[in-house]
């Protein structure tokens, strides 16, 4: 039969008869995807996980998705994790092992896809890892990383800010499906929830940051149901890490791998189409990014060291499998020895200087080290480590802007940006270190107090016992800075880059201080390193080109000046896509230009 060019499709269905056939069935709407992370949120101050906590917008969401109570991260930092669960990829696979590294330009992410797929992309984040110079926001059509309180190294945006934002976008068109990320910073230290929503006992205000968190999601899940309409609604919500308080003797997060801080919630949530249930399966985040994909029939990410979990989550085999998790922090900020772990069937390998095994079920806060007795398994863990990070690992390069480095080529610069090496062997094992790395958290204490002789006090006796000491030397600069004492902070800082020359806040401490002593050449060759590190930093390629003018250099200022307007013109922009022309140009501020030199950075500024 011959049919008419142009006919609807129920159309020809119903003159053929086949209108209840498969292919000519209505297609159900491309379902809106909700990724909501928050950052550093254990599990047990979940009320579906403990019975404890305030949290019942994600309890509800627990109730009605699947609900993993342990799930793996594979790092206990936020930008190295945030890189995983949007890539599908280990730390070791992705390059960025530390927060303040730059995410590869070649590296596939699933908003690159989403985007591709016809999905309108955004993403709100709440805290400093987060923000667009380090590149996790390639992809995204909208990145919104206003951050609009605290005070210098610790700044970020509260959850109502990045609810009533994320939530605006939302609402914005309902024609086209779209993918958004929402990141909630608030269970972050410091704990300062609103007085209302703090909670009882020791870690009251911890647990109330995570019910302050909760209720903004449970606004913001309302206006994402209300705006989806009759399109299907896939929503995800997770966390990076969890956080220790005060287990294995480690405050905050970063330090080890120990379950305290790699635990985190996972839920995915889609009525209809994953069956509601809870459980303790070990899936890891890495899994995310393939899971989502797999949910949406879309093509996979073309390298990933995830698994999707689409089968078990409508009720097939799940997929777990073994996880890979590691913290460089120990390296990167003291100078002691990685730590890598291996997790598997129940148990938990902790390669360190001095080994550690655990069998996680009867010992789920790993108090007994089993590895004197448990010798067979510890070796099979070992093993199956050694084997799967036998192969060479990407290692963090420096910040890859054609048109930057371009510059800092023509400046006569580029000298810092070969991949930061791996650790050697030989450091100390950070169990052996938790004493002076508590006298380091007593010194940051202090410095966030603004006591900066008594924080000078403590980072010299630290200093005393472990000259290298790459967080001492750092913080004791700053200190020495602070204190108006910036020649004995540049002989400090100079020793602080010559360590770590791939540390970016010693590059900008070292700068500063030479601005200050009038060494604007000198100081000119650090601000160059530092916008080699962190292209996109539009204060260092400022603080360069001031450094220039005042030394004389008036072409090559101009030549740094410029890539600084390109850079604040591209954040005008960014402002003006984010706010309307009213606030188009809050998007970078310029440094102050203080007779002193450049600003003075904040202890902590890429935090974790």
């Amino acid at each position: 039969m011959k049919i008419r060019p142009g006919l609807p499709l129920a159309a020809i269905c119903a003159v053929l008869g086949l209108l209840a056939a498969a292919g000519c069935q209505r297609r159900e709407p491309a379902p809106n995807v909700l990724l909501i992370t928050v950052d550093t949120l254990r599990p047990d101050a979940l009320g579906f996980v403990a019975g404890r906590g305030d949290t019942p917008a994600i309890d509800a969401l627990a109730s009605g998705g699947r609900a993993f109570r342990g799930a793996v991260s594979p790092v206990p930092l936020t930008l190295p994790a945030h890189t995983s669960i949007l890539s599908g990829r280990l730390p070791r696979h992705h390059g960025v092992r530390d927060n303040g590294q730059t995410v590869p330009l070649d590296l596939p992410l699933l908003q690159d896809v989403l985007g591709r797929h016809g999905y309108r992309t955004g993403a709100f984040v709440s805290g400093f890892p987060l923000q667009t110079l380090f590149g996790l926001d390639r992809g995204f059509a909208h990145y919104d990383d206003r951050l609009d309180s605290g005070e210098e190294g610790w700044v970020e945006r509260r959850a109502e800010g990045t609810s009533a934002a994320a939530a605006a976008w939302i609402a914005q068109d309902r024609e086209r499906p779209w993918f958004g990320w929402v990141h909630f910073y608030d269970p972050h230290d410091p704990y300062e929830p609103p007085r209302e929503f703090w909670q009882p006992g020791p870690r009251g205000a911890y647990d109330g940051e995570v019910a302050y968190t909760d209720y903004w999601i449970g606004r913001l899940l309302e206006t994402a149901r209300e705006a989806s309409g009759s399109r299907p609604l896939l929503i995800v919500l997770t966390a990076d890490h969890g956080e220790a308080l005060g287990e294995h003797r480690e405050v905050t997060h970063g330090y080890f791998v120990y379950d305290s801080t790699m635990l985190v919630p996972l839920i995915f949530h889609w009525p209809g189409r994953i069956a509601p249930g809870q459980g303790d399966e070990a899936v890891q985040l890495i899994d995310v990014a393939p899971t989502i994909l797999d949910l949406l029939g879309l093509d996979p990410l073309p390298q990933t060291d995830g698994l999707s979990l689409a089968q078990g989550l409508s009720g097939g085999e799940l997929a777990v499998h073994p996880a890979l998790i590691e913290t460089w922090l120990p390296w990167t900020y003291y100078g002691w020895a990685p730590l890598t772990a291996w997790r598997d069937q129940g148990w938990k390998y902790i390669d360190a200087p001095k080994p550690e095994l655990y069998a996680l079920d009867p010992d789920p806060h790993e108090t007994q080290n089993r590895i004197a007795e448990e010798v067979a398994t510890g070796d099979r863990l070992h093993l199956a480590l050694t084997r799967y990070t036998e192969t060479p690992a990407r290692v963090a390069a420096t910040g890859e802007d054609p048109k930057a480095i371009d510059r800092l080529r023509s400046l006569g610069y580029v000298g810092v940006g070969s991949p930061v090496e791996a650790p050697p062997t030989d450091r100390p094992d950070p169990k052996d270190r938790i004493e002076i790395k508590e006298r380091l958290q007593v010194a940051e204490s202090l410095l966030r107090q603004h006591r900066f002789a008594d924080a000078q006090s403590v980072l010299t006796e630290v200093l005393a016992g472990e000259p290298d000491n790459r967080y001492a030397l750092l913080r004791s600069g700053v200190a020495l800075l602070r204190l108006g004492r910036a020649g004995e902070a540049v002989e400090v800082l100079r020793r602080s880059v010559s360590i770590e020359p791939h540390r970016a806040e010693a590059r900008f401490a070292l700068g500063d201080a030479l601005m200050r002593q009038g060494d604007y050449l000198e100081a000119a060759e650090q601000w160059a390193a530092l916008s080699e590190l962190q292209p996109r930093r539009a204060e260092a390629w400022y603080n360069l080109a001031e450094a220039l003018e005042r030394g004389g250099e008036p072409a090559r200022a101009q030549t740094a000046r410029a890539e600084y307007d390109r850079l604040k013109a591209d954040g005008n922009k960014a402002a003006e896509r984010k706010a309307g022309p009213d606030n188009a140009g809050d998007r970078t501020a310029v440094p102050p230009a203080a007779d002193a030199g450049a600003a003075t950075p904040a202890a902590g500024r890429t935090g974790r």
